[in-house]
């Protein structure tokens, strides 16, 4: 309609303006300006009806940030926070520990119950849905258990700061997230007074020395957001290379192994082995080769455990584990 009214106008000018020019009483000129600024006065009623399409979007987005605002963390530190005991270092016990999300109608893990010992390698393997990532996003209080409890060197995690609890884990997700900026920068994201002789190891551990010498300026090579220009593997190693920086008691690495070729897994798990004895590891993983060796694999099947032991004992007493490592 505004746009109707503006051509009207238009035309109403023109033709009152013609006569008058054509009996000289009247310059085109002074014409031209009586449009441009009849053109303004109308530009302003376009503008405000674009106020009354945008309004309602401001107010549902106004509110929505207002529910972000307004809403109350549930992981919260206690109020006579404890301490861990720094004679031990890394002792991860599963007591009877069942989860559910909010408002879901059953538990995704039930009554799960394990020990892993500090300096051990303790392995996840099931299908996909299992709950192998749920279990293992419990340990640095992603979310709380449902029912039961998690003990690390003897301590419930629900009875210690978030920051203590996190800065004993070196924790490397499914989808490593590595940051705009060099790769000297994120490899101190954890630890940002790390030692260049700790971040040197690391990357050596990580298997991520050759690709980074090969990078223009090295350490000094500049990512671009999400690391796109590396590829999947780099990125893994890179995840894991700044997890190992931080030297932790704990790492858990959640199949972060995935985009690596066998040969670069292999070297990869013996120099962890190696370099990070005395941490304890957990690791999630969908290849039997890259959990085989470990001190002790735990079986997933919908939330339950199906099997705990080492390789050769579980293909003989584990048939959800047998079947996997069959498939393979």
């Amino acid at each position: 309609v505004i746009m109707i009214c503006m051509s009207f106008t238009t035309l109403l000018i023109i033709w009152t303006a013609a006569d008058r020019i054509s009996q000289g009483a009247m310059a085109i000129g002074q014409m031209m300006a009586f449009m441009q600024y009849t053109a303004q006065v109308m530009a302003s009623f376009v503008n405000l009806t674009m106020i009354f399409t945008m309004f309602p979007r401001a107010v549902v987005s106004a509110r929505r940030i207002r529910e972000i605002l307004d809403a109350k963390p549930v992981i919260v530190d206690p109020e006579n926070a404890v301490s861990f005991n720094p004679e031990k270092r890394g002792e991860i016990v599963f007591d009877q520990v069942s989860f559910r999300y909010p408002h879901a109608n059953e538990d995704v893990l039930h009554e799960i119950s394990f020990t892993a010992k500090a300096g051990t390698v303790t392995a996840f393997i099931g299908s996909t849905g299992s709950g192998k990532s749920t279990l293992i996003n419990l340990i640095p209080r992603l979310y709380d258990v449902t029912r039961g409890s998690i003990l690390i060197d003897g301590v419930d995690i629900r009875q210690v700061t978030q920051q203590a609890l996190r800065s004993k884990i070196g924790f490397v997700p499914q989808k490593g997230m590595l940051l705009s900026g060099t790769i000297h920068d994120n490899l101190i994201f954890g630890a940002r007074d790390a030692d260049e002789t700790i971040i040197e190891k690391a990357v050596n551990t990580a298997q991520a020395a050759n690709f980074i010498k090969e990078k223009e300026g090295q350490s000094s090579f500049r990512l671009s957001q999400n690391a796109t220009n590396l590829s999947g593997g780099q990125k893994q190693r890179l995840s894991i290379a700044r997890a190992l920086v931080k030297q932790a008691d704990i790492y858990i690495f959640d199949d972060s192994f995935s985009a690596l070729d066998f040969k670069t897994d292999a070297a990869l798990r013996k120099a962890l082995h190696k370099e990070v004895s005395e941490s304890t590891l957990l690791i999630v993983g969908q290849r039997v080769a890259t959990i085989m060796h470990a001190d002790q694999i735990i079986v997933l099947e919908q939330g339950r455990i199906a099997g705990i032991g080492k390789h050769h004992d579980l293909l003989k007493t584990c048939p959800v584990y047998y079947e996997i490592a069959s498939s393979q």
